[in-house]
C-alpha cells in the first residue's frame, strides 16, 4: 500500500486549522515574562514570553498595540490575552496578542472584564434603562467618604452653583474590605427613605485595588435597581469602573458630578434675563402695533367713513361712465363699418351710377330679356324716380 505524502505547506495548514478551531486556544490568558521585545516601525510588537520552563513567541499588531496603557520592556511580567495559531511560513505556532496588562493587576483586571461582559449581556448597561437627571433637584444625596477631597469638592461646587439645593451626605466606606457593602447600604437607604432627587456615588482617584468597591457586582446591581437617578463619580477621568457603565450618567470626577447634578444659578439668571428682555420686546412691539391701529380707528368718525364711501362711489361711477363711453364709441365704429359695407352692396348705388332696374308689377327684378315678351308691362326704376313701360315688338 502506497503511503500518502503531504507537503510542508499542507501539514502547517492542517495544524493551523486544528488550533484555529480550538475554543480554549481562541481566547486564552497567558502569564509570562517579556524577552526579545521589538517595537517594529510598522507599529507591530514582537515578543517572546517565557517562564522557568518554556518560551512562546508572540505578536501584537498595531491596532491592538495602540490601546496599551503602558510601555512593554524586556523583563516585565505581563498577562496577555489572545489566540494561539500557526505562522505557516515559519512553521511555528505563536500567540496573537489582543490585550496585555502588567501582571500586578492581572487577576483583578480579568475579574473586571468577566463581570463587565456578564452584566452587559444582562442589559445592565442598556441606554433604555438610563433615567434622566432632574434639572432642578431639591436634595442631592452624596455617597462617599465623609473626609477627603471628593466630598469637599462636591459640597463646594453644589453650594456655589445652586445654594438652594440641600446636600444629604451618607458617609460610606469606599475602600477596603466591606466597602462595596457600605456603598450598597447607602444607595438602598436613599431609595427606602426617598431621601434625594439625585444621587452622586463615588470617590477620589486611586489604584484599581482602591477603586474595587465600585467594580463589585453588588454595587452594580444596587445602582441598577435604584429608583433615584445615579451619577457615578469614581476616580479620575481615565478611570472606568463597572459602576460607571451601570449608572444613569458618568462624571469624570466628583467635581464634574456636582456640576452635572445641579444647574448654575448665575447661568439661570442670565437665561431668565435674556428671556425676560426678549418677551418684553415682543410685548412692547405688540402694544405699539395695537396702539397705532387703535389710533387709526379712533380718529375716524362715521362722517369720515361716509365721505370715504362717497369718494369710492364717485370713483366707481367715473370709471363706469368712461367704460360706457369707450364701449359706445367702439360700437359706433363697428356700425359705421357695417353700414359702409352694406351701402356698397345696395341697388341704390347701382342706380346712382346711371343704371336702371326693371321690375314686375309685384316688384320682382327682371334679370333677363327672355322674361319679357311683346306687350309685357313693367316698371323701370331710376335714381330719381320710376316709369311704367310696355314691351313692343
Amino acid at each position: 500500500m502506497e503511503a500518502k505524502v503531504a507537503t510542508v505547506s499542507q501539514i502547517n495548514n492542517y495544524v493551523k486549522k486544528i488550533l484555529d478551531h480550538n475554543i480554549i486556544l481562541n481566547n486564552v490568558w497567558i502569564k509570562g515574562e517579556i524577552s526579545n521585545f521589538k517595537h517594529h516601525y510598522s507599529g507591530h510588537l514582537y515578543i517572546t514570553l517565557k517562564d522557568e520552563g518554556a518560551v512562546l513567541k508572540a505578536v501584537m499588531f498595531r491596532g491592538s498595540a495602540q490601546s496599551l496603557a503602558f510601555e512593554p520592556n524586556d523583563g516585565m511580567k505581563v498577562l496577555a490575552r489572545g489566540r494561539i495559531s500557526v505562522y505557516e511560513a515559519g512553521g511555528s505556532y505563536q500567540l496573537y496578542i489582543e490585550e496585555m496588562i502588567p501582571d500586578g493587576v492581572g487577576e483583578l483586571y480579568i475579574a473586571y472584564e468577566q463581570l463587565k461582559k456578564q452584566l452587559e449581556s444582562e442589559g445592565l448597561f442598556s441606554p433604555e434603562h438610563k433615567k434622566p437627571i432632574p434639572p432642578f433637584p431639591d436634595r442631592v444625596g452624596v455617597v462617599t467618604a465623609s473626609t477627603g477631597a471628593a466630598v469637599r469638592d462636591i459640597i463646594n461646587v453644589i453650594t456655589r452653583r445652586y445654594p438652594m439645593a440641600e446636600i444629604v451626605l451618607y458617609p460610606a466606606q469606599v475602600q477596603g474590605t466591606g466597602a462595596a457593602e457600605s456603598v450598597v447600604k447607602a444607595i438602598e437607604y436613599f431609595n427606602a427613605t426617598d431621601g434625594a432627587d439625585t444621587l452622586i456615588v463615588g470617590r477620589g482617584g486611586g489604584s484599581i485595588e482602591d477603586l474595587w468597591a465600585f467594580n463589585e457586582e453588588i454595587t452594580a446591581r444596587a445602582i441598577y435597581a435604584s429608583k433615584i437617578p445615579v451619577i457615578s463619580a469614581v476616580g479620575h477621568e481615565t478611570d472606568f469602573t463597572i459602576a460607571d457603565f451601570v449608572a444613569d450618567l458618568r462624571a469624570p470626577t466628583p467635581s464634574a458630578a456636582a456640576e452635572i447634578a445641579v444647574p448654575s444659578v448665575i447661568e439661570l439668571r442670565n437665561r431668565i434675563d435674556t428671556d425676560k428682555n426678549r418677551i418684553s420686546r415682543n410685548i412692547a412691539g405688540r402694544i405699539e402695533g395695537n396702539r397705532l391701529l387703535l389710533e387709526r380707528f379712533k380718529m375716524r368718525t362715521p362722517k369720515d367713513r361716509i365721505d370715504d364711501a362717497n369718494l369710492r362711489l364717485d370713483g366707481l361711477m367715473k370709471s363706469m361712465d368712461s367704460s360706457l363711453k369707450m364701449k359706445t364709441m367702439h360700437l359706433k365704429r363697428e356700425l359705421s363699418s357695417a353700414a359702409a359695407k352694406l351701402d356698397a352692396l345696395s341697388p341704390l348705388q347701382t342706380l346712382a351710377r346711371g343704371y336702371s332696374i326693371p321690375t314686375t308689377e309685384d316688384g320682382a327684378v327682371i334679370r333677363s330679356a327672355n322674361e319679357m315678351k311683346s306687350g309685357t308691362e313693367f316698371t323701370l326704376r331710376m335714381k330719381d324716380g320710376s316709369a311704367d313701360c310696355i314691351v313692343k315688338g
